[in-house]
């Protein structure tokens, strides 16, 4: 399968990684810097492989070189542009976090890729984390009970070297904030674990130590979801002094489970009342991640390819990244309306947050 990767920044050696794994054929790399596609090919000991082609457009990369898949990875606020260019042509796309910057873009990459059969995976990757299958399997198997809430907690850390890194971090066009860009993992999780139905969200955020962006640096929220239970968002890159942890909680009237680690790739409790033999080996499940983007790309690519050939979804579509983008907008409305914001999200954009913290 030929596969060609757009954007060489800091996530595109967890996507690389993951088209060897695989055992893609990888026909192309993009980037505006030639020098960073150059340091991407050099870490996976693939700078002296000639049949890679290098490419600084896109629209010629893909003319030219007619990938199968591709993988979206470049600054957020260009990806839905990109995706609905490559969907048009009917190259199926793995697009990393966030899908899109505005529910429209969103909407119009779930619609065209169903008019043109092209398979579109949302990169949350963290659903295919050890220990987020094992609850998932809970879940389904309905061992929670009725669930009374849930919460996740991001409590990272992100200080000006991390920004300085590349000028459209923390912007409105190009990012938005902590809850955008690390958080979105971790509020996939929660929709996805509380059976995706949103009522309403009420949040609020703020911009505590980060004044050289335009964007927030805290975000909490209040959701109400449709099955009755109700769930607490944290999302923040104040901590002092690195990261500190991506926790999620569900709490049912059966069950309690934690799940832990840098980026919800643990499994801290885990207590049911009906417990099994299998439960034993769940309590202290720790998988190990060599960075905090968790191990789940090699497994995410893996299914898209199984998606492509037996035309069938992907496990993580276009509609779980527009679902995980409309809980942040919402979040996003809210603090600038100061009022619950009832879901399903229509006509919002992050740009539509310009000026919040006066910039």
């Amino acid at each position: 399968m030929k596969y060609a990767l757009i954007g060489c920044g800091r996530i595109a050696t967890n996507h690389m990684k993951a088209a060897v794994n695989n055992k893609l054929e990888i026909v192309a790399v993009c980037d505006v810097l030639p020098e960073k596609m150059e340091a991407l090919l050099e870490k996976h000991e693939l700078a002296g492989d000639t049949s890679i082609k290098r490419y600084t457009d896109y629209k010629e990369m893909v003319e030219a070189e007619k990938p199968t898949l591709v993988s979206i990875a470049t600054e957020s606020g260009i990806h839905a542009e990109i995706a609905l260019y490559c969907i048009e042509r009917g190259i199926h796309c793995i697009i990393e976090k966030p899908m899109a910057m505005s529910i429209d873009d969103a909407n119009k990459i779930i619609e065209l890729a169903e008019e043109k059969n092209v398979k579109v995976s949302a990169c949350h990757q963290n659903r295919f984390n050890v220990a987020i299958q094992e609850l998932r399997k809970a879940i389904e198997g309905e061992r929670f009970g009725k669930i009374s809430h849930a919460s996740i907690h991001v409590r990272w850390n992100r200080g000006k070297g991390y920004y300085d890194q590349a000028p459209w971090r923390g912007t409105w066009a190009e990012d938005g904030g902590c809850l955008m860009n690390q958080c979105i993992h971790g509020i996939d999780l929660l929709r996805w674990m509380m059976g995706d139905e949103v009522e309403e969200i009420y949040g609020t955020t703020r911009q505590q130590f980060h004044d050289y962006l335009e964007a927030e640096d805290v975000g909490l929220a209040i959701v109400k979801f449709k099955n009755g239970a109700i769930g607490t968002i944290e999302g923040t890159t104040n901590v002092f002094p690195q990261n500190l942890e991506e926790t999620l909680y569900i709490f049912g009237e059966n069950g309690t489970v934690k799940i832990g680690g840098t980026s919800t790739n643990n499994i801290d409790v885990w207590e049911f009342a009906d417990e099994t033999e299998a439960d034993a080996a769940n309590k202290n499940l720790q998988e190990q991640t060599s960075n905090v983007y968790g191990n789940g790309h090699t497994s995410l690519f893996a299914d898209v390819m199984d998606a492509i050939e037996n035309d069938r979804k992907p496990y993580v579509d276009a509609v779980a990244g527009r679902n995980a983008l409309e809980m942040i907008l919402s979040i996003y409305k809210s603090m600038q309306t100061g009022m619950p914001v009832k879901l399903p999200l229509t006509e919002f954009a992050s740009t539509d947050m310009a000026g919040t913290f006066g910039k």
